[in-house]
């Protein structure tokens, strides 16, 4: 079927074509779900249901010596504010509950320790689980660092250490955590889960919308009229965008006066970013709807192409430097890598333009190649 496209613009049938859309979607109950519902559950499931911090590790303790100092160093770890010492009892009955999960690792003060003690010594064992490397590292840290505090406070008590030793280091180091003080995974998670969100949105929704029309058989009905080609992907993208930032909105506001993230920065900045990473989602998501004619093939090349890559190589959950250098380089061309540290910026530093401007003039580049993609791809298919 050849179908001849009008060009210019006319304001009449763009807001009248812009208002048979907005009421398309109002009807539709799935443009609901995915614009306010799934949000609000993605948003908590990071917020509540993913934790990345270590504090609080449930460990088992063996004490198979019975000297002042081993009884001392198991109270330590016992009111430890890092450790949450949930057994005791020989090595062997706590390998039961290492392997089952109940605990995370093991210390394991030897018989002898009193008297390597005395002598200036002191090991300790510590037994890790290695199916949890990260866990198993932070594990491991603590342990040496809680013994080590434990042995630098013995010895001042004794009179072996003292502020004028020559035996005192001659440097300290004082630890400050900028933007995040309390270390806590939540205040990088759920700005992140906000690009997740708008991610879901912007494509998903989007991806359904060509797609649609193709299914009911209005997409060539509609391109028999004297539309042009611009307003037609407008009128597909303008109420999207604006569903995008509502949500957006939304995840803000029950990040900040429901999980108590800062907000540090500007709502004009938040704007900025966010309006910038829906023009490459939008199209994205336009794209897959313009060559596909199927509703359900759209949905998962979006879920495939969109959402995986923000999850998984956008920054979010793992940190981009430490994947392997061939998966680096895939990460240029996910969009979502360009809003992650603006996002948590904005959030937890306060307004960096020098860090949005380039990143949005990325995402932009971005929308420009898929929706100039999308609109040949689109005469194409209804050619």
């Amino acid at each position: 079927m050849s179908v001849q496209i009008r060009h210019g613009l006319d304001v009449r049938r763009f807001f009248a074509l812009l208002l048979k859309e907005t009421r398309q979607i109002l009807r539709d109950p799935s443009t609901a779900l995915i614009a306010f519902v799934l949000p609000l559950v993605l948003l908590f499931l990071f917020g509540y249901g993913v934790n990345l911090d270590t504090a609080r590790t449930r460990i088992g303790l063996a004490v198979e010596d019975s000297s002042e100092a081993a009884a001392s160093l198991a109270y330590d770890f016992s009111s430890s504010l890092w450790f949450d010492v949930r057994e005791t009892g020989s090595v062997s009955g706590l390998g039961d509950s290492l392997v089952a999960g109940d605990i995370r690792g093991i210390v394991v003060i030897p018989d002898g320790f009193g008297r390597e003690v005395a002598v200036g010594g002191g090991r300790i064992q510590i037994i890790t689980d290695g199916s949890l490397p990260n866990t198993a590292s932070f594990f491991a840290a603590y342990a040496e660092g809680t013994r080590a505090a434990w042995a630098t406070r013995r010895a001042i008590l004794q009179g072996r250490l003292s502020p004028g030793s020559e035996t005192v280091p001659a440097l300290s180091v004082v630890h400050r955590f900028w933007f995040n003080p309390e270390l806590s995974s939540r205040f990088f998670l759920v700005p992140g889960s906000i690009a997740v969100v708008m991610t879901m949105i912007g494509t998903l929704l989007t991806a359904l919308v060509v797609a649609r029309e193709w299914e009911r058989g209005t997409l060539e009905g509609l391109m028999a009229t004297p539309v042009g080609m611009g307003e037609f992907i407008a009128t597909k993208v303008v109420p999207y965008f604006a569903l995008g930032l509502c949500s957006m909105t939304l995840c803000a506001l029950i990040a900040v006066f429901v999980f108590g993230v800062p907000f540090r920065g500007s709502p004009l900045a938040l704007l900025a970013i966010s309006s910038a990473f829906l023009v490459p989602a939008l199209g994205q998501g336009l794209l897959i709807s313009a060559a596909t004619k199927n509703q359900f093939v759209a949905s998962q090349i979006a879920l495939l192409t969109a959402f995986l890559p923000t999850l998984l190589l956008s920054g979010f959950l793992f940190e981009i430097s430490s994947m392997p250098r061939p998966v680096q380089i895939a990460t240029y061309i996910v969009p979502a890598r360009y809003l992650i540290a603006p996002l948590q910026t904005v959030f937890l530093a306060g307004d960096d333009w020098g860090l949005y401007l380039p990143n949005i003039a990325i995402l932009l580049g971005f929308g420009a190649l898929f929706f100039t993609t999308a609109m040949i791809v689109t005469r194409r298919r209804i050619a």
